[in-house]
């Protein structure tokens, strides 16, 4: 059949038509790769190619308040595999078993798993520099030792529970878990081609990212009072024998943690070497307990708040116990105080003078206020683990319930809790959320990245009322049951605790945790301090075992602050047993026959040298020491000058 022209021609210019739109599509094409999307599949096809060897950063520093380092991390090589690379697997793990004294099996089955690049865990990571190098010089293609970081604790024990530890690759407890993200940093790497299998490319360059190092974290927490305050933990657990034993000291003006510790305590480095229960539980915001007469000062400062007792020209007297709703509810000292004022009876914890003044404020008011002092919910506090304690419901409250919550009995509290809640009764009014991270610091530059400022919930009590409860609490000191806490030159304030345990649900009558919270001045206070004995073994009473303890951090903790002395203190009330304290009088220039009679009545003397007259003597003039103690006089037959 012939084909016309027409037909021909049209066949041809469809065919052209067609082609047309194919070139013209193909050149679109072309100019979209290479113009648009060519860029990305370049990097596409260079990711495909790119292999990398990591390099982990330093992770940043933990540094109590005046920059000394609680825990640092130092470079320490690591070593991992390139499986592709390995020529005969077999032999390289036995080779490394042999260097890292690992286990052969394991080491074989992590080289040659499929991965762009394997760990060898845990003999191959963070090793000695020593190793890494006979790791070297093996020579053994596809084993390749990058660097990472080891992790110190140079003070041991001191802040355990706070600073936590991290293991491998990231933090695991307490601050290092806490603040993770901004400790780690950002990883670093060597990059450089391979084919498929893993064989560098010919005439490629190798790149170098540098690790970005984690920021430095600074506390609040002062490694000298910590050091301090460890010290006494220590003696206490041997002194007392102890379960345990917790103790907080905080600035009550801000809120910030000042130090914290707990015993029994661990080493951060060695934490495996330790029951799990002694690392993960950080007793002061975990250990939940009845608080005993400490949690009186909440039953104080609402009744003052609300004008329910004259501490000063109200009299109560104490038989001995209290009849509430049927039960006979009594006071810790047998056959009662008798006739007291309302202030005696916070001098000495009478249980049945703040059972009534828990009955004046009414169930609503006094788990209003306790509600506001931060009972019964979580501080907030920026560490994990931390507890509610437990209140009555307004359900379950009826006068008995109303009554016990008013001395500290029914209720479970944190020392956390108790110590936040008491700095607001003592410093104004103030709730603050505690806090033990102060600043985060770009650790090169030195640049201040963060600042954490102090956060103030509410105000709970006034002014007034605070500064009530700060001159109750002094007495207490001087007059009361807390006088084993008292400090000549300054002014302390306080309260003891002492509560039972309860065990498989009944009240233990052998079993009982001590305590006693304390803080100075108690005109200005500066430091707030709690601590708490856990079943001590011998007479078990706050005022007797936890006031002494609180007493020896904070005498520390005063002269370190520079806290200047104050005459203007409560004079103590001796009692039969307590040494008085005494002034040292000038004895330079006198004759020893002129003094010797008069200070015996007070003193003892030691004499150095020969002759009349005192040229010197210690301790110095207005020095103010225990009644019954020795002066050293240095004398000579000439009399010093005038």
């Amino acid at each position: 059949m012939r084909v016309s022209n027409v037909t021909v021609r049209r066949r041809l210019f469809t065919a052209l038509i067609i082609g047309t739109v194919i070139f013209t599509a193909l050149i679109f094409r072309l100019a979209y790769v290479q113009l648009w999307i060519g860029q990305d599949l370049a990097n596409k096809a260079e990711d495909s190619w790119r292999r990398e060897i990591p390099f982990a950063p330093k992770r940043g520093e933990i540094q109590d308040r005046n920059g000394i380092a609680l825990t640092y991390s130092m470079s320490t090589p690591t070593i991992l595999a390139i499986p592709v690379q390995l020529q005969d697997p077999r032999s390289v793990a036995a080779k490394l078993a042999e260097v890292l004294q690992g286990n052969e099996e394991d080491i074989y089955k992590q080289i040659t798993k499929k991965a762009s690049k394997n760990y060898i865990k845990p003999s191959g990571r963070k090793i000695t520099v020593e190793k890494a190098q006979e790791v070297r010089d093996l020579h053994i293609p596809g084993i390749v030792v990058a660097e990472d970081n080891k992790r110190y604790y140079p003070f041991g024990t001191l802040a355990a529970h706070i600073l936590g530890f991290a293991g491998i690759d990231k933090g695991l407890t307490g601050i290092e878990a806490k603040y993770d993200s901004q400790l780690t940093g950002i990883p670093g790497s060597i990059s450089y081609m391979a084919d498929a299998a893993g064989r560098v490319l010919q005439g490629t360059t190798d790149t170098y990212r540098s690790p970005k190092d984690g920021l430095n974290v600074k506390l609040t927490i002062d490694s000298h009072l910590q050091s301090v305050m460890e010290r006494e933990l220590d003696q206490a657990m041997v002194q007392y024998q102890a379960q345990n034993v917790v103790a907080i000291m905080m600035d009550p003006n801000n809120g910030e943690i000042l130090a914290m510790g707990s015993r029994p305590t661990y080493e951060p480095g060695n934490y495996k070497e330790y029951a799990a229960e002694t690392y993960n539980r950080n007793l002061p915001i975990w250990k939940t307990y009845e608080p005993g007469s400490t949690f009186k000062i909440i039953t104080l400062a609402a009744a003052l708040e609300e004008k329910k007792v004259d501490l000063k020209n109200e009299q109560f007297y104490d038989p001995g116990f209290i009849e509430v709703g049927g039960a006979r509810l009594r006071c810790w000292k047998r056959g009662g105080h008798g006739s007291e004022t309302m202030l005696q009876v916070v001098q000495n914890s009478c249980n049945p003078g703040f059972v009534v003044m828990g009955q004046r404020l009414g169930k609503e008011k006094l788990f209003d206020y306790i509600s506001k002092f931060g009972f019964g919910k979580k501080t907030g506090i920026d560490l994990a683990g931390e507890e509610n304690g437990i209140m009555f419901k307004p359900s379950q409250v009826g006068p008995v319930e109303l009554a016990t919550t008013a001395f500290g009995q029914g209720v479970s509290v944190t020392p956390i809790q108790q110590i936040t809640a008491v700095s607001a009764a003592i410093n104004g009014g103030k709730l603050f959320k505690p806090y033990v991270a102060k600043s985060f610091t770009n650790p090169d530059t030195g640049e201040v990245v963060d600042v954490v400022e102090p956060q103030l919930v509410r105000n709970v009590i006034s002014e007034g009322t605070s500064k009530q409860v700060r001159e109750a609490l002094e007495s207490v000191v001087a007059l009361g049951t807390g006088r084993n806490a008292f400090i000549d030159g300054y002014r302390v304030g306080g309260k003891t605790g002492t509560a039972q345990k309860v065990v498989n649900g009944r009240y233990s009558p052998d079993e009982h945790i001590v305590s006693f919270i304390g803080f100075a001045p108690a005109d200005n206070p500066k430091v707030v301090i709690y601590a708490a004995v856990d079943d001590p073994k011998g007479i078990q009473f706050g005022g007797l075992i936890a006031a002494p303890l609180v007493k020896n951090m904070m005498a520390d903790a005063l002269r370190y602050m520079k806290v200047e002395p104050d005459k203007a203190q409560l004079n103590k009330e001796y009692r039969y047993g307590e040494i008085p304290i005494v002034e040292v009088p000038d004895l330079v220039g006198a004759s020893v026959d002129d003094i010797l009679e008069d200070l015996n009545m007070n003193f003892k003397l030691a004499k150095s040298g020969n002759g009349k007259y005192v040229i010197s003597q210690a301790p110095k003039a207005g020095s103010r020491v225990d009644q019954g103690s020795t002066i050293r006089i240095f004398l000579s037959d000439n009399a010093p000058p005038q």
